[in-house]
């Protein structure tokens, strides 16, 4: 273990490492002298999944999102905000305000063993020492709800004889009602009740997304039903978009057409209307499309028709789930409860790229590393295409339309360049935020938002509880940014993912795309400068070897202050999968 981890994590933290603290041991912890606050805001924390750059309206898409976009306008946007590539380590530091790694998360939730072979940063299960978001405000006052996704529980966990320790309820929420794994059927969901596993709604017609929209209206209730006024912090985490892509048959037809043209096309327009509405620089270029993906015109006449009405579908959804947010806010609006609800949406990663060439129809994924999997024929798909996103199908789009999902970026979720990371972020408070519908372009991580949300309650993560030192926080406040185009910037970010590398300083990025199984001094390295070049289509490492030296040193200093070991190769599993080999020439 480094010097820095160590100062990180106390003897303390150290021995109560990977169990859950319970809440009420958390709550009544809370400092004497923490401040009183008359009157704290309701907080309405969005999560989408897999939902790229240019997916949503207010981010250029064509796909139809009136409601989010409804609070774009009535607040702000961000264009260089960055996830950690995929959705655990996501979620982890959204939730803690702190590095992935550093809360061993550095990949997705642990399975249903222990892997042995995976370091302390990969271990999958989160720290007892490390101070979560809803712990925080039920620290002071809050009613806590966990909606929809959690993907931040190991399987084992809910084993016999295990404590459920990492569950929402034992990590600081009131309520839970959603899922535990990474994706489910929208039709046939795998769902928990708080701490208990319940079966799956019979009614007719039901989607699991519109099913959290009234969990989450019931949770705000009327403006007066929370005990003694207590405010509510709802995390909102409905599986959109993430596969598998299902809706109803009308949402899908309501993009008849639109696709036709095909994802170069998409992708190229996406661009050109980011420009237009002022979200990107004017000059940015749009780098070349990556290799492995096929272009449009290369397809088929039958590949074009199957593949476009998978992005319908995709569409569709997305367009079903602006419906629910909707609802919901306009619940707090009947109810009097919008004005002072600081409302924050994001994505946890860029469009998914997993279903690679042809997609995934009955299940969306085709590894070898998996148990099950998809073996569908295009011709297959053509002749069930009426099926795609119903209940008999489990499906994922094709690898191209995640590089459009992330216009106007290169490559999309799991990779470390931005099309991996860089996701919309919309924050909405209107009693607060009075600079309606600008852009903010200040660099903030994932790990911000917490230690934002906490702040605009009145409070922060705690340096120690009923003894117990908790791991430091990485993140910091945006709030600077409510009011001020240039506040509250980060000024550096570190990032690794299964091996690949990115550290980000002022306005140089350098990236690191890993071979598998071979010497880290061997990866392939990219320096983009972002000031002139916002979406990283000009690699200059060749022309600035010296920035690019001490990008990488500064990269091993970041690693080495927040994960343990700093870099390591992915499991066995993961190598298996060879994701990233089309950026080497492989």
């Amino acid at each position: 273990m480094t010097r820095s981890i160590r100062l990180l994590l106390s003897a303390a933290a150290i021995a109560t490492a990977g169990i859950g603290l319970a809440p009420a041991a958390l709550a009544k912890s809370v400092s004497a002298a923490q401040p009183a606050r008359a009157a704290r805001p309701n907080i309405l924390l969005i999560v989408l999944d897999d939902v790229g750059f240019s997916d949503l309206g207010a981010f250029g898409s064509e796909i139809r999102t009136p409601n989010i976009d409804a609070l774009a306008a009535k607040g702000l946007r961000y264009n260089h905000f960055d996830t950690k590539a995929i959705c655990s380590p996501t979620r982890a530091s959204l939730l803690t305000g702190r590095n992935n790694q550093t809360v061993n998360m550095e990949d997705l939730a642990a399975g249903q063993a222990p892997d042995p072979t995976q370091s302390t940063a990969s271990r999958g299960e989160l720290p007892r020492n490390a101070e979560m978001v809803p712990q925080a405000l039920k620290a002071v006052g809050y009613q806590t709800f966990a909606i929809g996704k959690w993907h931040l529980a190991p399987g084992y966990d809910a084993k016999p004889g295990n404590t459920k320790a990492s569950w929402p309820l034992q990590r600081g929420f009131d309520s839970f009602y959603g899922y535990l794994s990474g994706w489910t059927d929208q039709y046939k969901p795998d769902l928990v009740k708080d701490n208990e596993q319940i079966a799956s709604p019979k009614t007719p017609g039901y989607h699991l997304t519109t099913d959290l929209a009234e969990h989450a209206i019931a949770a705000f209730g009327a403006r007066d039903t929370a005990p003694e006024g207590k405010p509510k912090f709802v995390y909102f985490a409905p599986t959109t978009a993430h596969a598998p892509i299902q809706v109803a048959p009308a949402y899908i037809d309501a993009y008849e057409g639109a696709y036709a043209k095909g994802w170069d096309a998409i992708r190229t327009e996406r661009f050109e209307r980011l420009k237009a509405q002022g979200i990107i620089p004017a000059n940015t270029e749009l780098p070349a499309r990556a290799e492995g993906d096929k272009a449009w015109a290369d397809l088929s006449d039958q590949e074009k028709t199957v593949f476009a009405r998978f992005m319908a579908t995709y569409a569709g959804f997305i367009t079903h789930a602006d419906e629910q947010i909707g609802r919901i806010v306009a619940h707090l609006k009947q109810t009097g409860q919008y004005d002072d609800t600081l409302i924050v949406l994001l994505s946890d990663n860029g469009g998914a790229p997993e279903g690679n060439e042809t997609g995934g129809f009955k299940y969306p994924y085709s590894y070898r590393a998996y148990a099950r999997q998809d073996g569908t024929s295009v011709a297959d798909m053509a002749r069930e295409l009426d099926k795609l996103g119903g209940p008999e199908t489990q499906a994922l789009y094709q690898r191209p339309w995640a590089a459009a999902s992330s216009a106007p970026f290169h490559r999309y979720k799991l990779w470390p360049f931005a099309g991996g990371s860089r996701t919309p972020l919309i924050v909405s408070w209107p009693d607060r935020i009075k600079a309606q519908g600008e852009l903010r372009g200040q660099m903030v991580d994932v790990i911000d938002v917490g230690p934002t949300l906490l702040e605009a309650a009145g409070t922060a993560f705690r340096d120690q509880i009923d003894g117990v030192r908790q791991i430091p926080v990485a993140g910091r406040s945006i709030s600077a940014s409510f009011t001020s185009k240039t506040a509250g910037a980060r000024k550096v970010q570190f990032f690794e993912l299964r091996g690949n590398r990115a550290i980000t300083s002022g306005r140089w990025k350098a990236v690191a795309i890993h071979r598998f199984d071979t010497d880290f001094a061997q990866d392939k390295w990219f320096l983009f400068d972002t000031a002139t070049d916002f979406a990283e289509a000009r690699d200059v490492a060749a022309r600035y070897p010296k920035k690019l030296r001490e990008l990488q040193n500064l990269w091993w200093s970041e690693a080495r202050k927040y994960s343990d070991p700093p870099l390591a190769e992915p499991s066995k599993a993961i190598r298996s999968m060879r994701q990233f080999d089309d950026e080497l020439g492989d």
